[in-house]
């Protein structure tokens, strides 16, 4: 089958209105930067994201990925794309799904903020529902979940310090912070008082992991931050959204990855995190978690305080989210009902914390 073109392939979209960009000054950009790029430049939205812009070049043949932090006001150390870089150019040559990143752009006038350009990987992403490409294959859900696992187990075992990163962040401390910030950040933003959630603060502290290793920390590494290969599920194309890389626990993404796993039987709230791995035919979390565990020979006893801290922190999200429609900051109607998932949330988390 032929190759989708731009216009009608579903990852690409027109740029969405408000989103765009001074188009000239960016081809002049990279042309001066990059060599080969002959002829006009069209450019194209990857419109799946929900925070940083993800632009597609196209010049001839030959097509490039451009990325940049959202519009408006932006957090400091969120959305960096110079972290992002750093990592990539590092990475790509030892992790074969982490795609080779080109050039850095510091200058906002070229295209109103810090952007990098990298390169294009083509494969699919797995959001609401696993693509009919994927679908066809037999035992397509385990498979692609033990595919995510494997890449998972592959990059923390990275030798961080051999291939230049070993100033990315302050390893020692860093669940202690993590803690602490998320902490900090319901503060900021609850429109209520949850004894539990103080509850469940106060347990986090008390019962800090001794990490059993330090590792590169994705922070976000879940399906829909990683790209499959259609013809084989057992492969990933591509890791995504490397923004948020620090040095760290390896458990804590593990964690968030098992906390946003749900399973049928669960109470309703855990299917708020991801209802998708609930269907028949993905593997249990525990099953998940063991399969780290084999690949890296690592003890993972303490995942449940893992887990726990990462449904404690989605309650966060959720709240950050939800108190943006209270004050008006933003009119989409699918937030209202995030209030009401919170304490459910924070619940879970106390429930997993039972398990220690």
């Amino acid at each position: 089958m032929a190759e989708p073109t731009l216009s009608n392939s579903p990852e690409v979209a027109p740029i969405r209105p408000g989103e765009e960009f001074d188009s000239a000054k960016v081809e002049t950009y990279l042309k001066e930067n990059l060599p080969g790029l002959d002829g006009p430049m069209e450019v194209l939205q990857f419109p799946g994201g929900h925070a940083n812009l993800t632009y597609l070049a196209r010049f001839g043949q030959r097509e490039l990925v451009l990325r940049r932090p959202p519009l408006g006001p932006v957090a400091p150390k969120s959305h960096d794309m110079a972290r992002e870089y750093r990592v990539l150019s590092k990475l790509a040559d030892h992790l074969p799904s982490a795609p080779h990143a080109f050039l850095l752009c510091e200058d906002p006038s070229i295209m109103g903020a810090t952007f990098i350009v990298m390169e294009r990987r083509k494969g699919v992403v797995v959001r609401g529902a696993v693509p009919p490409e994927i679908e066809r294959h037999p035992d397509a859900h385990r498979r692609i979940s033990f595919a995510l696992i494997d890449v998972m187990a592959a990059f923390h075992d990275i030798d961080y310090e051999k291939i230049g990163l070993g100033d990315l962040g302050k390893p020692e401390g860093y669940v202690e912070r993590q803690v602490h910030g998320w902490n900090g950040r319901w503060e900021r933003a609850k429109d209520r008082e949850l004894p539990i959630f103080d509850e469940m603060y106060k347990w986090l502290v008390a019962n800090l992991p001794r990490a059993p290793q330090h590792s590169l920390v994705h922070n976000d590494l879940k399906f829909d931050n990683i790209m499959l290969d259609p013809d084989d599920p057992d492969h990933v194309v591509a890791i995504l959204d490397w923004d948020m890389t620090t040095l760290g626990d390896p458990l804590v993404d593990l964690g968030t990855l098992v906390c946003y796993w749900a399973e049928a039987g669960d109470p309703p709230a855990r299917g708020a995190t991801n209802a998708l791995t609930a269907q028949p035919g993905f593997p249990k979390r525990a099953e998940i978690a063991q399969r780290y565990a084999e690949q890296r020979k690592i003890d993972i006893s303490g995942l449940p305080f893992y887990e726990a801290f990462g449904l404690w922190k989605t309650a966060v999200v959720l709240q950050q989210i939800y108190i943006r429609y209270v004050r008006g900051q933003t009119q989409d109607e699918r937030f209202v009902y995030m209030g009401q998932q919170v304490p459910l949330l924070i619940e879970l988390s106390a429930q997993v914390a039972g398990k220690l």
